[in-house]
């Protein structure tokens, strides 16, 4: 008996180390597939089309969505971000656990639309913690920061939300990957678990 694979959804505020935690769960488990997100915001440096995120212009973006290529999409900062459908289909129907990084907002989407995903929200100890993250990132002109403190403070209240809930504590990365590795482990455990189904 075959058992189904995992679709599990990893969000949290902007600075609680999203990026960062793929990076090391991939090192870790890189048979599994990672949705790339696609976007209309500028790269970042060293961010590179089609790994780190697909960059598209707006029209291109808005194009894609009106087709219906994009799983969950959504504005964020005056930005469009969308998550493609076809490869996480795709990976699902070989077999291969899928993982994913979407905002808080999407994740809500997500959830509807495919009840079988798991889902983690990434967090950090205290709201002081968060926003010296984001202060150190020196990416954001203060307006724009104090707009990602408040986004951040009302997606910290929606943790309840979430299936599970991890600590992303700073200088302990691998204590995060091992509780991500952890859940997917119990998951594949859980009785009657039914495979991801892809709208």
């Amino acid at each position: 008996m075959s058992e189904p694979p995992l679709l599990l959804l990893i969000s949290g505020p902007s600075g609680v180390g999203k990026d960062s935690v793929l990076a090391a769960l991939r090192e870790r488990r890189p048979d599994a597939h990672y949705t790339v997100t696609a976007t209309t915001r500028p790269p970042r440096d060293g961010e590179r089309n089609g790994v780190d995120y697909y960059f598209y212009s707006e029209a291109d973006f808005l194009s894609l969505r009106e087709e219906g290529a994009f799983l969950e999409h959504a504005s964020v900062y005056g930005r469009y971000y969308g998550v493609p459908k076809a490869p996480i289909a795709a990976a699902l129907a070989e077999g291969r656990d899928v993982l994913m990084r979407v905002d808080v907002q999407g994740a809500a989407t997500i959830r509807a639309l495919v009840p079988e995903v798991i889902t983690v929200f990434l967090r950090t100890d205290s709201f002081d913690e968060l926003e010296a993250r984001l202060r150190a990132r020196n990416s954001d002109d203060e307006p724009d920061l104090q707009r990602r403190i408040t986004t951040a403070r009302a997606e910290m209240d929606r943790l309840p939300e979430f299936d599970y809930a991890v600590a992303n504590r700073e200088g302990r990365l691998d204590e995060t990957v091992d509780a991500l590795l952890a859940i997917m482990r119990a998951e594949r455990c859980r009785v009657g678990r039914a495979a991801p189904a892809i709208p």
